[in-house]
């Protein structure tokens, strides 16, 4: 049973930060490239950042300088570090990677 479990998401004021973590269990093979993507109410699921096996990433450019994708091989976790949070980064975020998604977590900025 592959599963990839989101945590960390939550109510945030604007400005603030957060950081998400993704945690892969069972048979998974801890894929080359793991991302985070985000669906805001309304609008189609986006990428926002991804990473590579050996640390290579690449970001949206409306998270650039504000978010910092990261990953533990050895823990099996992936991590989304979100600063300067903005009401726009209002968004369920989810994790993927070897086709499979994690649930998502929730993340609100709001005063």
């Amino acid at each position: 049973q592959v599963q990839l479990v989101e945590s960390g998401g939550g109510l945030v004021q604007p400005g603030g930060s957060l950081r998400l973590s993704c945690s892969a269990s069972g048979s998974i093979w801890f894929s080359y490239i793991m991302s985070w993507f985000r669906q805001a109410p309304g609008k189609e699921r986006e990428l926002v950042a991804d990473i590579t096996r050996v640390g290579v990433t690449s970001y949206a450019d409306s998270v650039k300088g504000r978010f910092t994708i990261s990953r533990d091989n050895a823990k099996r976790t992936v991590y989304l570090e979100m600063n300067s949070l903005k009401s726009e980064d209002t968004a369920v975020y989810y994790c993927y990677g070897s086709g499979v998604w994690g649930q998502g977590t929730q993340v609100t900025v709001s005063s």
